[in-house]
């Protein structure tokens, strides 16, 4: 099998990785070449332009950090006759419905599939891959989900039924990494240690895995980004644009989402999203 991977990012560089790990034939490009390029030490052809990647490519993956860049990244692109488009990226509804368009246009089966996990689960080959469209292109794309998730979630043959619950999934991780900042923050404003907070959660039903560490990275104010804080508020825009279309207000969303802009304003937008707690600190 031939895969093509447009973006290699904090995601997308590990997809290619394991992809080619597990004997597949893959070829990637990247806007800025120079991030593409340390691949090729894995046994991934980098590849000069987008065409140049997704020629005969029987998968092409598409990994980037939001509906534009997807958009700009197969903005003319043509897909091999018989190929599969897997869309992994987190865009949203409208994104996603113009893709679909896009797809259709161009005749490539498209395969709704953005990924649940940050930089650690990619490297691992442990993401969990949420899929939806035809059955058979969702089968044909199953040796590249299988080779850089845990497991696969199918949501069945409607494209677009990821997506939404990927903003749903989101939505839940927001509101967790915002409470878990507004914690800490209070922690040491009431001069108590946020540490023994963690330590009296964790391990318990309030105390997930993913706040110790998310916890710990606030205590120790060390954000290197396994997912970028611009990226989550992001996220939470998307979230909030779907839940208007559907006639909701979601204040608690509406909230984390101006809190994450504010740290972002700060200068933090390429840490990782832990120094969400930074909006909540004294200035």
């Amino acid at each position: 099998m031939v895969v093509a991977v447009l973006g290699t990012g904090i995601i997308g560089a590990p997809v290619a990785r394991n992809l080619a790990g597990a004997g597949l034939e893959v070829r990637a490009h990247n806007r800025t070449r120079e991030r593409a390029q340390p691949l090729a030490e894995h046994g991934v052809t980098v590849a000069g332009s987008a065409q140049e990647a997704v020629e005969g490519a029987d998968v092409v993956v598409t990994l980037l950090s939001d509906g534009a860049a997807v958009e700009a990244a197969t903005d003319g692109l043509a897909f091999p006759e018989g190929a599969v488009w897997a869309q992994m990226s987190t865009v949203g509804i409208e994104a996603t419905e113009r893709l679909l368009a896009r797809a259709a246009e161009a005749g490539v089966a498209f395969v709704d599939a953005p990924v649940l996990g940050t930089k650690a689960p990619a490297e691992q080959g442990k993401l969990i891959v949420i899929a939806s469209g035809p059955a058979e292109a969702r089968e044909r794309c199953a040796p590249v989900f299988d080779a850089v998730g845990a497991r696969t979630v199918a949501l069945g043959d409607e494209p677009g039924a990821s997506t939404r619950m990927k903003l749903v999934l989101n939505t839940w991780l927001l509101a967790l990494v915002e409470g878990l900042a507004e914690s800490v923050a209070l922690a040491e404003g009431l001069g108590v240690d946020p540490a023994a907070f963690l330590e009296i959660i964790d391990g318990g039903p309030l105390g997930p895995p993913y706040a110790k560490m998310k916890g710990t990275m606030m205590i120790e104010r060390s954000y290197e980004p396994s997912f970028s804080l611009a990226l989550a508020a992001k996220d939470a825009r998307l979230a909030l644009d779907a839940a208007a279309a559907a006639g909701l207000e979601l204040p608690a969303l509406r909230a984390i989402r101006a809190q994450l802009e504010a740290a972002v304003e700060q200068g933090h937008g390429d840490a990782d999203m832990a120094a969400a707690v930074e909006a909540s600190r004294p200035g």
